[in-house]
């Protein structure tokens, strides 16, 4: 069974660059009609989408998040990688990578499969 793994820093300082690595194992990210994605949930906001990398190497971020994500992948890895950039405290939260279909609607919960989740705190 597919497992991911969330890694990367704790602490970001404002305005800084928050950058999240998915690796993902029993599975590869280039297998047919998957999209692998970011999504955070903090106690303020909820569970908020920020984007995906579908397993044609296609990029798409929720226009909240448009402007200041790059998400990436390296296939001989088999990882794909998260950046925010300038960051503020309101970006303070648990990040997951996931994965779905491609035809997954549902944008208000948490995903199934989903790796552990790892807390990001934005603060001087």
């Amino acid at each position: 069974q597919v497992q991911l793994q969330e890694s990367g820093p704790g602490l970001v300082k404002p305005s800084q660059t928050l950058s999240l690595t998915c690796t993902v194992s029993g599975g590869s990210i280039t297998t047919d009609s998957y999209y692998w994605s970011w999504v955070r949930q903090s106690p303020e906001k909820g569970v908020e989408w920020i984007g995906y990398i579908t397993y044609l190497g296609r990029t798409y971020a929720m226009p909240n998040f448009k402007s200041r994500t790059s998400i990436s992948r390296d296939t001989s890895k088999n990882h794909f990688t998260l950046q925010l950039s300038s960051v503020a405290p309101e970006d303070t939260a648990v990040y997951y990578c996931a994965r779905v279909p491609a035809d997954y609607s549902v944008y208000d919960a948490l995903p199934e499969i989903r790796g552990q989740g790892t807390q990001v705190t934005v603060s001087s």
